[in-house]
């Protein structure tokens, strides 16, 4: 599998809903910015990371990999990808400049594109050729309801409905007003809502300093916080180890940490109990695997992030043995939605999917790691591409403001030759089973 060419892009999505915004971001679009890797027989692997769609920052991206990475891997074999991903993290010149920022996350669309031709050289989606599936299912999280954009009604209400309609039992809020008693009233009003029996989350996106995390978790322990996600400084190993000695909520990151090392320093100060690793910062799976197995290692749960939108890391979660949440849905038993209300929603909601897949390309018997490409908009090009709205698309990759909605679970017919010439990311998605929250 020689290289021939390497062709670098960027999409900009619109998110539903028009914004979104959490303690320190505000965004209107979702920037996937990748490249494509064409091979000497003609396959194709994508790969990509996430941003916040802007523009001049998305083109420093696709230049290093065209200008950086593509000269050293031209005439290189995609098969070997450990190689070229030592290869061009090491590189002296890209070293000195890089191991974090736009080098690394030009390598995670490098990284995630090789893996991607991998798969599909092999004919088999990404977590059958990693080794196959270590569990039969996955427990999701609803993020989407829990925006710290979204009014206090509106968010008891979208949490008691994603609970009561769509099936979850783990919600995750955000949180990180100036004044935290506002947080503290909204979570008071969530967990009055959903009961004492739900997993409830909340991510604070770095914004709090320690004092203040201090005296939140003091007043939120009474609300049984499954996590506390990013409550300080995404660098700040010392204070996440001293909230960690100072509350009984579990801290979780990882999705701002840009190298194993980095995890290593959290892990080894005891100051992360939840792993959060992202192939679209970590520098794609490669030292996704790496943080995973160190994470094992360390007998500590890994939770992923969805900077990639659920494509990569669906996959990688359903290999690893690390990904496993436990709490209050280890104790229940998987069921189908309750009510016939329920029951109508979820059967309408499978048929939406089956029709807007068809119709929109989106579903494929090929092997690799994602689904098919909507538009593709060549880097350099000035302007934003009008794409379709897939952040309308309640399911996996295409669900832009949080975690996804359904379950997934492998599929073998997903495996089969193609050269995935419409896959923005190759990995097949598993078949969802919208019956059985995941984790």
């Amino acid at each position: 599998m020689r290289i021939a060419r390497i062709e670098p892009f960027i999409l900009h999505i619109p998110v539903t809903g028009g914004s979104i915004a959490d303690s320190t971001h505000r965004i209107s679009h979702w920037g996937v910015v990748g490249t494509k890797i064409v091979t000497e027989e003609g396959l194709e692997g994508y790969g990509f990371t996430g941003t916040h769609a802007d523009l001049p920052s998305d083109r420093l991206i696709t230049a290093c990999i065209r200008d950086c990475y593509a000269p050293l891997l031209v005439g290189e074999d995609a098969a070997e990808s450990n190689r070229l991903w030592l290869k061009l993290a090491r590189h002296p010149a890209l070293q000195w400049v890089g191991r974090a920022g736009i080098t690394q996350l030009a390598l995670a669309a490098v990284d995630v594109a090789l893996w991607d031709l991998k798969a599909k050289k092999a004919g088999v989606p990404l977590w059958h050729l990693l080794g196959g599936a270590s569990k039969p299912r996955l427990e999701a999280y609803n993020t989407d309801i829990g925006w710290l954009s979204i009014p206090k009604d509106q968010l008891v209400e979208g949490c008691r409905r994603a609970v009561e309609q769509d099936g979850f039992h783990r919600i995750k809020v955000k949180v990180g007003h100036a004044d935290p008693g506002i947080d503290i009233g909204r979570l008071e009003a969530v967990r009055h809502a959903v009961g004492p029996h739900v997993s409830l989350a909340i991510d604070g996106n770095g914004k709090w300093d320690l004092p203040t995390c201090k005296r939140f978790c003091a007043r939120a322990e009474p609300l049984d916080i499954f996590w506390f996600e990013e409550p300080l400084w995404y660098d700040d190993v010392g204070s996440h180890a001293a909230l960690a000695r100072d509350t009984s909520i579990p801290v979780a990151l990882g999705e701002q940490l840009y190298s194993l090392d980095a995890f290593r320093a959290f892990i080894a100060a005891d100051a992360i109990h939840y792993v959060q690793p992202d192939v679209t910062r970590l520098g794609g799976i490669t030292e996704y695997i790496q943080v995973a197995d160190l994470a094992l290692a360390s007998r500590l749960p890994v939770a992923p992030h969805a900077g990639e939108m659920s494509q990569v890391h669906v996959h990688l979660a359903y290999w690893h043995q690390a990904t496993r949440l436990r709490g209050a849905g280890e104790r229940r038993r998987w069921l189908l939605p309750q009510t016939p209300a329920a029951r109508r929603r979820h059967d309408a909601h499978e048929r939406r999917l089956r029709a807007l897949r068809q119709t929109a390309g989106l579903t494929s018997s090929r092997g690799g790691h994602g689904r098919a490409a909507v538009r593709e908009w060549p880097a350099g090009l000035p302007g934003r591409p009008a794409v379709p709205r897939l952040g309308s698309i309640r399911w996996g990759a295409a669900r832009l403001r949080g975690a996804s909605r359904q379950p997934i679970e492998p599929d073998p017919d997903n495996a089969g030759e193609g050269n995935g010439r419409r896959s923005v990311a190759s990995l097949v998605l598993p078949r969802p089973q919208p019956s059985r929250p995941r984790g």
